[in-house]
């Protein structure tokens, strides 16, 4: 272990109590992926894409399957805090680390932006007493708060959001069955609305193609899951069972939930997202009591649990960076919980900031740039995975790779698949005019960091010279 290590050893010296359990890791894994982008934006995909919208999540959902088995395999060898940040600095050295790494915290800040004024504007909508940008920075300090104790208290909070989440789901998707076969009261058999409205791709099974370079960021954040158990109290079964059961979450929340409305509403007749949310227009068909009002709550949940995972996340990654040199030294700094106190601040910069610039300037174009430069982050994420897991599997002798506790399958062939697959994504979001604003402003963001870098390596040669002892001393 060397001096730059970030490891789940030297980063928390609170010991036990204030760590995660194991039911906290199990309910992030279970419901840290499911976010607004499914309860709101899964109806614009099945509004351009049919009922084959299924296929969509499902390839989209195929892709982070692999990469979370990539990572899952050195996470289970090396459990970090800083995850695939750390694994990018050992597979493809310290540029690629510095990349990765701030590219997934800019992410992150883009995301507690968006999930803030989202939060914001909900609440003023409830209590419109107050503006929405006051409402919005009160969440930001509430999470803040949360994060701050220790985190095992962000653990406990996540784990009740998680928790209604997937609840919400469960319900959903059992009402739904009986739905769907006619089971439940003044319904009938209505299988059929699969084909039955055009057919089951009625734009043409390419369309379906394309829809997988919306809804791959739909389940970005898998990898909170591994960055948690790396702060548990058993890091090797905690990182097992989040990469291990990614399968079938994805299966049953996302496929599945998305397979139940196109079952239940043809794909036609679904209203206008920003006008009601798909989840909730489908709860309201079941006919249960203040389905509006109840999905609206569940909703806000969301946007709450990605708020504090987006915090925790952001803060490890930017601690984990400071830890390796590539940003400040007081960065790193950590409370006797194991907190990045300072990391936490420092992320919450953007989120303030974008709330700002948001309603204070909102024809700026600062904030829709925010937005849409952090886009690619997911893709480059996914492949920096795939290349890291890939040089670090070559440069094991064979008794190291039979001693894996998780391996990866068919080695080196997924490798590649996974990367092409991100490269077919990315062709395709060149299609179209919002996929090319993604693209352009990601890669200034981009290009940004790779300016930067000859300063931080320099930085980094004199930091290794004056931790070197000399041969001689006498």
């Amino acid at each position: 272990m060397t001096s730059h290590s970030s490891s789940v050893a030297e980063s928390e010296p609170a010991g036990k109590s204030s760590k995660l359990r194991s039911r906290h890791v199990t309910m992030i894994t279970l419901g840290g992926i499911i976010g607004a982008s499914l309860f709101v934006g899964s109806g614009n995909v099945i509004r351009s894409v049919g009922p084959a919208a299924i296929i969509s999540y499902l390839i989209g959902g195929l892709l982070v399957f692999l990469a979370m088995r990539m990572l899952g395999e050195m996470a289970a060898a090396k459990p970090a805090i800083g995850s695939f940040m750390e694994y990018a600095r050992d597979g493809l050295g310290n540029w690629a680390a510095y990349l990765v790494g701030w590219l997934y915290w800019y992410f992150w800040v883009g995301v507690l932006a968006y999930e803030s004024v989202l939060g914001g504007e909900m609440l003023h909508g409830w209590f419109p007493a107050l503006p929405s940008w006051a409402f919005s920075a009160l969440l930001l300090v509430i999470f803040i708060a949360t994060n701050l104790i220790s985190v095992r208290t962000f653990g406990e909070v996540e784990f009740w959001l998680a928790s209604i989440k997937v609840i919400a789901i469960v319900v959903f998707l059992g009402v739904g069955v009986l739905y769907i076969l006619g089971l439940w009261p003044n319904t009938e058999f209505s299988v059929d609305n699969l084909w039955s409205h055009g057919g089951f791709a009625p734009n043409g099974f390419w369309i379906s193609i394309t829809g997988v370079a919306i809804v791959i960021f739909s389940y970005f954040g898998t990898e909170i899951a591994v960055m948690a158990a790396a702060e548990s109290e058993d890091p090797a079964t905690g990182i097992k069972q989040a990469t291990s059961t990614v399968i079938w979450r994805i299966l049953l929340f996302f496929v599945g939930a998305v397979l139940v409305i196109v079952t239940i509403v043809p794909w036609d007749q679904l209203p206008d997202p920003e006008q009601i949310a798909p989840f909730t227009y489908v709860f309201s068909l079941y006919g249960l009591p203040g389905a509006d009002t109840v999905m609206s709550l569940i909703i806000f949940t969301a946007v709450c649990s990605v708020l504090n995972s987006g915090l925790y996340s952001a803060s490890r990654m930017f601690a984990a960076l400071a830890d390796q040199g590539f940003a400040p030294n007081i960065i790193a700094k950590r409370s006797k919980r194991g907190v990045p106190v300072a990391a936490l601040i420092a992320s919450t910069v953007g989120g303030f900031a974008a709330i700002i610039v948001n309603f204070g300037f909102p024809d700026s174009g600062v904030f829709d740039f925010i937005m849409n430069s952090a886009g690619l982050v997911a893709l480059f994420v996914y492949v920096f995975i795939a290349l890291t897991q890939l040089r670090m599997r070559k440069k094991m002798s064979a008794e190291q790779v039979a001693n894996l506790k998780l391996k990866m399958w068919l080695f080196p062939w997924l490798n590649y698949l996974l990367i092409a697959g991100v490269l077919g994504v990315l062709a395709i979001m060149l299609t179209t005019e919002s996929g090319r604003t993604q693209v352009w402003t990601s890669l200034i963001a981009t290009l940004a960091l790779v300016a930067f870098w000859p300063l931080v390596r320099k930085n980094l040669a004199q930091r290794d010279a004056s931790q070197q002892v000399p041969a001689d001393t006498k």
